[in-house]
């Protein structure tokens, strides 16, 4: 008995490591390759900028406010954050597992259940969004000139990320600083479909750079070196 024991173990050890081993290779290999790499170059007067932003874990994308394709004021409200400041140019967007946004402010607050509900998704999911007046260009921000059809296709897919696109839920009470606010998403967090998954998507939906799949940052990144 002691010894089919040990046997069941050795196997689920060993099951264990090959997925998580596996895993960590593909996501370090398919995160390397490059769709939408023949992208045309576009004009700058005929462009909208846009970013891909990252805190070092997380990847948002950043786009104007306002312009003649959209109006972000219609649905993402200043005094919705603490500051309520108007004068602001740029919204970045982020989703990500509502569990982990909302009872996480520091990787110290990290709860087992919150981080095993948001690996295998079975938790609802959240939009950040933060106001900006001028974004810095550097290693962890990129500025992307796109047309104005890609920004459309872009539009609808963050717009279709909320789970009321038209009227976005706000999540009162959430924040992590004075500018930015949390509302209701579609779709789960997951090992393989993370904040970082979605932001690439974005980029692909805006016929952008990006990878054909990737789970962090650096997976969008170095394609815009």
């Amino acid at each position: 008995m002691l010894k089919r024991t040990f046997k069941f173990l050795g196997w689920t050890l060993f099951g264990i490591f090959s997925f998580i081993a596996l895993y960590v290779t593909a996501v370090l290999i398919i995160s390397k390759i490059t769709v939408n790499s023949d992208v045309a170059q576009v004009e700058e007067q005929n462009a909208i900028p846009i970013y891909i932003l990252s805190n070092g874990v997380h990847t948002d994308i950043v786009v104007p406010i306002k312009n003649e394709i959209k109006d972000w004021r219609n649905e993402i409200q200043f005094n919705q954050t603490q500051s309520k400041d108007s004068l602001m140019n740029y919204i970045a967007f982020g989703w990500g597992d509502k569990g982990f946004y909302l009872e996480t402010p520091e990787w110290a607050d990290l709860k087992a259940s919150t981080a095993f509900k948001a690996a295998f998704g079975i938790s609802s999911s959240a939009m950040h969004t933060t106001f900006f007046k001028q974004l810095r260009e550097g290693e962890d921000c990129k500025r992307i000139l796109i047309s104005k059809e890609n920004y459309k296709k872009l539009v609808n897919y963050i717009s279709n990320s909320f789970r009321n696109p038209v009227h976005p839920e706000w999540i009162e009470g959430h924040s992590y600083g004075r500018k930015d606010a949390f509302y209701e998403a579609k779709g789960s967090y997951s090992l393989f479909y993370t904040c970082n998954t979605w932001a690439n998507s974005a980029l692909k939906a805006a016929n952008q750079k990006a990878s054909l799949w990737t789970v962090y940052d650096k997976g969008i990144f170095c394609h815009y070196k």
